[in-house]
């Protein structure tokens, strides 16, 4: 007996009947899980612990650091670091003042850099500051590329807290890049689909890839609490290949190109909770990398916890994607308020990608004004090469109200291949929308207690029958 499926870069095999079986629980399982949802987020929510540290106190201005906005302050940063490090650990205190940093801040194990309120970092915009070149993901492939301003490496216990400001001064320089990128984004796509060995992807000085303004790669236990982040160069918070991280009470406030809030690739246990992002991006995106590059290294994104956040964004509320062909599983948002976006829980990827989204749950929703509330979107920007689509299964909604949806209220579409599968939406209410309800190409959509323009929005699918556009309205 065979039965042909789907393996993880989206192409079709044929199994035996021990896969079929195989199937059949996984498919269980996924059904037991967001039937206990809460649950599940109380398990993950007690895996996730922030650091602490050592009641040690390394002060950078008695390390040289003057806080006058002019001196570099970098030195003193770095000798207060190595220090703290070195003794065991402690935070590293930047009192009130300004300070400039000619270059990007390391952070090593055990570190606590703290920005006492009326603290300052403001960052060179010169990108010959950002030199030599260091290991990072950009866009989701891997490549040695300018320093993020503020940069760790296969490190523990590390953290950025306190009440000041961090400034990325992009809009001077780095930020603007954008227009510039396109040959360099191209030749890293390239190398990352052919896998040439990450040791010759050597971009930087020269080249015109954004570095991210905080990146923490292949660090475990990382806590990012109370500050405010400013002009941003690139992506705001890149905690990539990480595992313990935890994002609280930051606000973001950067209407650079490409400045999303955070965005968590490729990480296992991640709580972001009471955080405001004005962005001119993504306030938050769940990534984990991109293409054939990400194939090569499978490590999905998978048990993150999103909750009591506010949205202003200029471009997507929550997203997954597009970069997540590592895959994408358990993922947890809940009392969330969005003033005005594009899309507001916003699901992308393309056939070149692959990879899958899993085990999804929106809890308690407010959004005041966007184009679409919820949004899958298989084929984004239709420059797919390939025939990789990616699994969209187990998603649940509930309790989400939108004032207004410029486009459409729910747009929930699929391939005829490869259908969005099973989609619960309870309790759902948009005041306005031209276009209530797209379904196409999915199967074991549930929608309950659906309002849309002051009607009630009626819909039922076979559970074994892909589903084109069918809209019913009282």
């Amino acid at each position: 007996m065979n039965l042909t499926t789907m393996n993880t870069q989206g192409k079709y095999i044929k199994k035996n009947a021990t896969v079929i079986l195989f199937a059949i629980l996984i498919t269980l399982s996924t059904s037991l899980y967001i039937k206990n949802d809460g649950r599940e987020m109380r398990k993950i929510e007690k895996m996730i612990v922030a650091p602490t540290f050592l009641n040690n106190k390394y002060d950078v201005t008695e390390y040289g650091a003057t806080g006058d906005g002019v001196s570099d302050a970098l030195p003193a940063i770095k000798k207060a670091i190595d220090i703290c490090s070195y003794h065991g650990g402690g935070r590293v205190v930047l009192p009130k003042g300004k300070y400039f940093s000619k270059g990007p801040i390391a952070l090593k194990s055990n570190v606590n850099l703290h920005l006492e309120e009326g603290a300052e970092i403001l960052f060179s915009a010169d990108e010959k500051d950002y030199l030599p070149a260091v290991l990072t993901r950009w866009e989701g492939t891997e490549l040695y590329n300018y320093s993020p301003l503020i940069y760790a490496y296969n490190v523990r216990n590390i953290a950025i807290t306190g009440k000041g400001i961090i400034n990325g001064q992009g809009s001077k320089n780095i930020a603007k890049w954008k227009p510039n990128q396109r040959q360099d984004q191209t030749l890293l796509r390239k190398m990352g689909m052919e896998v040439t060995p990450v040791y010759e992807r050597v971009f930087g000085e020269g080249h015109f890839l954004r570095p991210a303004l905080i990146e923490l790669v292949s660090c475990t236990n990382i806590l990012i609490e109370d500050i405010k982040i400013i002009d941003v160069t690139f992506w705001t918070i890149h905690p990539l290949f990480c595992t313990n991280v935890t994002v609280r009470r930051v606000e973001v406030e950067s209407y650079n190109d490409n400045s999303d809030g955070v965005d968590t690739e490729s990480c296992y246990n991640v709580l972001v909770e009471n955080c405001y992002f004005k962005t001119a991006d993504d306030g938050i995106a769940i990534k984990s990398g991109r293409d054939n590059d990400a194939w090569r290294v499978g490590q999905p994104s998978e048990n993150i916890i999103i909750r009591n956040c506010v949205f202003d964004s200029k471009i997507n509320g929550v997203c997954i994607g597009s970069e997540i062909s590592g895959g994408v599983r358990n993922v947890f948002v809940k009392n969330i308020t969005i003033l005005k976006c594009t899309n507001a829980l916003y699901f992308k990827s393309n056939l070149d990608r692959g990879g899958y989204v899993q085990n999804v749950y929106f809890r308690n929703i407010k959004v005041k004004e966007c184009a679409t509330l919820i949004k899958f979107e298989p084929n984004y920007k239709n420059e797919s090469k390939n025939d990789f689509p990616t699994q969209f299964k187990g998603f649940s909604f509930k309790n989400i109200h939108a004032e207004k949806a410029t486009v459409s209220g729910i747009d929930i579409t699929g391939f005829e291949d490869m259908p969005v599968e099973d989609v619960t939406i309870e309790n759902l209410t948009v005041k306005s929308t031209p276009l209530p309800l797209v379904i196409k190409n999915a199967k074991n959509v549930s929608l309950k207690k659906v309002m849309m323009n002051g009607e009630k929005v009626h819909y039922h699918s076979s559970k074994n029958r892909k589903i084109s556009l069918k809209l019913f309205c009282d």
